[in-house]
């Protein structure tokens, strides 16, 4: 386990790290609400595999950076971005330029206005989706965004922004969630799903891709805040100190940093425990099964865990 794996220069200072993603050439972006010593206010580091600062961007989103997803698409590898404290969630390149707004989700009906929407995360269909089949999904390119810090609905968009519908609502029952913070699209079982973790409720719900309920994962989660997929396995980065790892059924593979941990968020790093997480936030896989795991802590922490075997 390699804390502070990111190197960052001196004009650059972590908030409290809320998203990570790599890219296909192994770079890993970061997003950050950007600490108040920082003289930069760009709320996006990029570095590069071996954890060396390439550049940053982003400062319109500082203090309001929340999730963060990689997107291979027909027309290039993209960014999708989720600001909880702007309502807004972005498109953009690699580098940040901006190719597309997604309008906020008035069109449902559910909300007085903008300001009750605030957006935690997105998750996209894989241009490469083959539904039971076998043939191209027809939601490939739709975009799923989780309005955990708002009023807990999931929003669907497609691939070009237009809205389609809501799903899920704020409750404890089958098809219901509360604070939706993370999402992504799970094809182990062969058939692409939405699994969505809902941190307040502490489980992990599966969606159909049409918004039906499809199953709970409850055992082995506390505060489960988003996920990630390789393989056969599944990753769940757990705000209450540790990061799980589930198999094809999910039953538990392993429990990485188990800390208990979560008072000392907002402490000195001197005090941070190595080896032990304290609120993981989010987390994902590179190309090789390493994982990298960014931690909701004041002084903000990027972890690596080299796979092995």
């Amino acid at each position: 386990m390699e804390h502070d794996w990111a190197r960052l220069p001196g004009t650059h200072a972590f908030g409290n790290t809320h998203g990570v993603c790599i890219d296909s050439q192994g770079f890993v972006h970061v997003k950050h609400t950007v600490h108040a010593s920082s003289s930069s206010g760009d709320a996006v580091c990029v570095f590069d595999p071996e954890g060396a600062f390439v550049r940053s961007w982003g400062e319109e989103f500082r203090g309001g950076a929340h999730g963060l997803t990689h997107s291979r698409e027909p027309g290039g590898e993209f960014l999708y971005l989720s600001d909880c404290n702007r309502s807004i969630v972005r498109k953009t390149t690699l580098s940040g330029e901006l190719v597309l707004e997604f309008a906020w989700p008035e069109a449902s009906g559910l909300y007085g206005s903008i300001a009750e929407y605030r957006p935690t995360n997105v998750a996209v269909v894989p241009f490469d989706a083959v539904n039971e089949a076998g043939r191209p999904h027809a939601k490939r390119g739709h975009v799923f965004v989780a309005d955990g810090y708002g009023k807990s609905w999931i929003h669907e968009y497609d691939a070009a922004g237009a809205y389609i519908r809501t799903f899920g609502g704020p409750g404890r029952e089958r098809g219901q969630t509360s604070c939706p913070h993370g999402l992504a699209v799970d094809s182990r079982s062969g058939t692409p799903r939405l699994v969505v973790a809902g941190r307040s409720n502490r489980r992990l719900q599966h969606f159909t891709l049409e918004g039906r309920h499809a199953g709970f994962v409850t055992d082995e989660m506390r505060s489960p805040c988003h996920v990630d997929t390789r393989g056969d396995l599944l990753l769940v980065p757990d705000l209450e100190a540790r990061v799980t790892l589930l198999d094809r059924d999910n039953r538990l593979v392993a429990h990485l940093g188990d800390g208990e941990n979560f008072g000392l968020r907002d402490k000195a790093r001197e005090q941070f425990v190595p080896g032990r997480f304290i609120a993981p936030h989010s987390a994902c896989f590179d190309k090789d099964g390493n994982i990298f795991v960014v931690e909701w802590v004041e002084v903000g922490r990027v972890t690596r865990l080299r796979k092995v075997g």
